[in-house]
């Protein structure tokens, strides 16, 4: 099994959305008992709080379903509870760093490292794009799963 942490600042708009994304990817693709996948928040500001209602709109109106879910940080003890810890943005992954007090195994990726074009994933807390946030995000769990399960796809 591959576990996928996926991490955004608060943890209502981008991670949870790559965490749905790939868990659909996965279930489509007869995967998704090979992944155990969640989302977590680098801040403490959203804990608790549900996925923003665009996030839900946007995933929806992919057909993607959104399941239960509620901010959480993340925890020093991610790092050896999962395989990847994937961050949106390089602030992420400077957090996330701090958190855990270092990448030794180099598990600390950001989602569109793993793409032909590696960049950041805006934030559409600020942005208010959530069709764009998806669209990379989409990007993202599709290179993501063509890197750790090429012979699948």
């Amino acid at each position: 099994m591959i576990r996928v942490l996926f991490v955004c600042l608060g943890n209502i708009c981008r991670s949870p959305m790559a965490q749905f994304v790939l868990q659909d990817l996965a279930k489509r693709r007869c995967m998704a008992e090979a992944f155990q996948v969640d989302s977590a928040a680098t801040s403490r500001e959203e804990i608790g709080n549900p996925v923003h209602p665009g996030t839900i709109r946007e995933l929806a109106r992919r057909g993607i379903p959104a399941g239960e879910h509620y901010a959480r940080q993340m925890t020093r003890e991610d790092y050896q509870k999962y395989d990847w810890l994937i961050g949106m943005e390089e602030s992420n992954l400077r957090n996330m760093r701090r958190i855990t007090g270092g990448d030794p195994e180099g598990k600390i990726r950001r989602l569109l490292d793993f793409s032909d074009r590696p960049r950041d994933i805006a934030d559409p807390w600020f942005t208010g794009n959530f069709v764009r946030t998806y669209e990379d995000i989409r990007e993202g769990c599709e290179a993501l799963l063509g890197s750790l399960c090429p012979e699948r796809l």
